[in-house]
């Protein structure tokens, strides 16, 4: 009884020093915040696996060379980079609300065809019909407003521009989330409040379709995409999520250590080791495309 009141007053206590800090979720959930500032810290829990989406996703969008891109909620820079890699681009824009991964997509990337700014996606700032593609990686549901966001999408691209997205499956096959989630909820139900499955029903072909529907975009189509999310032991699979990045990370952070580890020992009691140590998961993301 104590143990449970005690994580649900760590809860409140993370939710309401973050708001002081300024951050927040951008999510359907009003009552979830988190912090995404540190690239250092966000790129190995989730950025390593984003770039494996990204390139699955560039050659499925197959768009001819030498074209304008634009890429709303850059992060540290991932798609961007993917872009410059596997597109030949004429340009790449990122634009980021966080000074912080601006900076670190800058630093990282170096490329002179590639430029960064801070921005809101609900605001661009880029002239109306100046992109032949505006994409975006793993953001729309952190958005208060992701019908806002689609549509200045498709402001700042041109006639027969692309618009195209992708997002985690987090309440399916982001397994190792699901992992994670699953173990905290069987021994703290109020950390519930923190998991991505509940709080982001937009992650689903079905909701983003109809939001590019709404979105008058036309040619819409909508794919999984899975990748590897191979472990090479615990540790590697668990020292992410003491960055403090991300909803699991942030309500870790919250806990005591006692209880912290006990959720660390039950997570570890669930997964799928193969003889090696090694862990071998999976990860979905879904995409959606479309064309003004």
């Amino acid at each position: 009884y104590l143990w449970f009141h005690a994580v649900r007053i760590s809860v409140v206590i993370i939710k309401l020093s973050l708001l002081v800090e300024g951050e927040y979720f951008m999510g359907t959930d009003v009552s979830s915040h988190d912090v995404w500032a540190s690239g250092a810290s966000y790129e190995p829990y989730v950025g390593r696996w984003s770039r494996l989406v990204a390139r699955e996703f560039i050659h499925w969008l197959d768009l001819p060379e030498d074209k304008r891109w634009l890429d709303v909620g850059c992060g540290t820079g991932a798609l961007s980079q993917t872009i410059l890699n596997l597109a030949n681009p004429q340009k790449v824009k990122g634009i980021d609300r966080s000074e912080g991964f601006a900076g670190f997509a800058h630093r990282q990337t170096n490329h002179p065809k590639a430029e960064f700014e801070v921005g809101d996606a609900q605001a661009l700032p880029v002239e109306s019909e100046t992109y032949d593609a505006a994409v975006s990686g793993l953001v729309l549901n952190f958005v208060p407003q992701p019908d806002q966001m689609i549509a200045e999408m498709r402001r700042a691209v041109c006639k027969a521009g692309t618009v195209a997205l992708y997002v985690w499956d987090y309440a399916g096959k982001m397994q190792f989330m699901r992992h994670f989630w699953n173990a905290a909820a069987a021994l703290d139900p109020a950390g519930q409040d923190f998991d991505e499955g509940r709080r982001f029903p937009l992650c689903n072909p079905d909701a983003l379709t109809k939001l590019l529907q709404d979105a008058e975009l036309t040619e819409i189509q909508a794919r999984p995409i899975d990748i590897s999310t191979d472990f090479k032991d615990f540790d590697d699979y668990w020292t992410p999520f003491l960055g403090g990045q991300g909803s699991a990370p942030g309500y870790l952070m919250s806990l005591s250590e006692e209880r912290r580890a006990q959720l660390r020992e039950r997570i570890f009691n669930s997964l799928p080791f193969a003889s090696d140590g090694s862990i071998p998961l999976v990860a979905r993301a879904w995409a959606i495309r479309g064309v003004k």
